[in-house]
């Protein structure tokens, strides 16, 4: 990081709206928050306590039930704070630092467990007979650990890049949150070549990912089409449709903000507003109105509740 950094405070402009709308969205979003974290620890908890659960699709369900958890938590708190209160939006620049790796942390860890995760779902659907031997508790604590490992490792370069340059001049990031693209814009020297690395670092990484997953699923739907039975075709649709509909509303909003050479402000801060604060909360939604397993074990814990109670 660059000793030429003269900017101690950043101050983040924050949403896009009327200052009426201050106090509807502080609502809607504590709400949202609330309910993420809320949602979040119920599958954490549920998991842990139902041993139907303890296999390797929902452990790597728990992994990312916690990566949503914080990811949301790195984000919306600071957001409320800019919204009911003038001050709010000021963040120094240790605290930019931090925030910025977290965000690009946990959504590249986020990034690499759904790829973990369909590639799951590819080895239970087309080798379910050596399912259970080739994901051992080993296997799967291995790949869990990796994409915590690169996660952080990707996030580094994105923030050692972004922190190296001079920051002498201007202070005020249009966005609510400490991101690349608006902070570069910052700088006093060219960023061309930064933006570039960035821009193909990530452009790597969700591409690679996506494809990854796309090819895990067109051997899923291949397997799946040999089936006989309609009811078992109709079972392995299902315990992927969940997975698929996650997956879409994380990378097509990070593709659309990312991977766009004519990024508009703005509109960005719009769309990043869909994949930080609303996919966390989608996915503790999706994965247990969908899941049938999910569902019955949290009647079982609603049960267990309730008849402890009446004791």
């Amino acid at each position: 990081m660059s000793n030429a950094s003269l900017v101690t405070t950043f101050f983040l402009t924050g949403l896009p709206h009327a200052p009426t709308m201050d106090t509807t969205l502080f609502g809607l979003f504590l709400l949202i928050y609330v309910l993420t974290v809320l949602g979040n620890l119920l599958i954490l908890l549920v998991i842990r306590l139902d041993s139907h659960l303890h296999s390797p699709m929902y452990y790597f369900l728990t992994n990312l039930s916690f990566v949503d958890m914080w990811f949301s938590t790195v984000t919306v708190p600071k957001m409320l704070m800019t919204l009911m209160s003038p001050g709010g939006g000021a963040i120094s620049f240790p605290s930019c630092v931090a925030q910025l790796y977290s965000f690009h942390f946990l959504g590249s860890t986020e990034c690499f467990l759904y790829t973990a995760m369909s590639y799951d779902r590819y080895l239970a659907i087309s080798y379910p007979l050596r399912y259970s031997s080739m994901m051992r508790g080993r296997t799967c604590a291995f790949l869990a650990a990796g994409t915590w490992l690169t996660g952080s490792l990707h996030s580094a370069v994105q923030t050692t890049l972004t922190f190296r340059l001079p920051y002498c001049g201007p202070n005020q990031i249009q966005h609510y949150l400490c991101d690349a693209p608006p902070i570069l814009r910052l700088a006093c020297a060219d960023t061309s070549a930064i933006e570039m690395v960035i821009f193909v670092n990530i452009g790597v990484v969700a591409s690679g990912c996506f494809l990854l997953i796309v090819l895990s699923y067109v051997s899923i739907v291949c397997s799946i089409l040999r089936i006989r039975t309609s009811e078992g075709r109709h079972r392995a649709f299902q315990t992927c449709a969940s997975h698929c509909i996650v997956v879409l509303c994380f990378f097509v909003p990070c593709v659309f903000i990312y991977l766009r050479p004519d990024s508009k402000d703005a509109v960005d801060v719009v769309v990043a507003v869909f994949y930080t604060e609303l996919t966390p909360l989608l996915n503790p939604a999706v994965y247990t109105l969908r899941n049938k397993e999910v569902k019955k074990a949290l009647f079982k814990l609603r049960d267990k509740l309730t008849h402890s109670q009446s004791n």
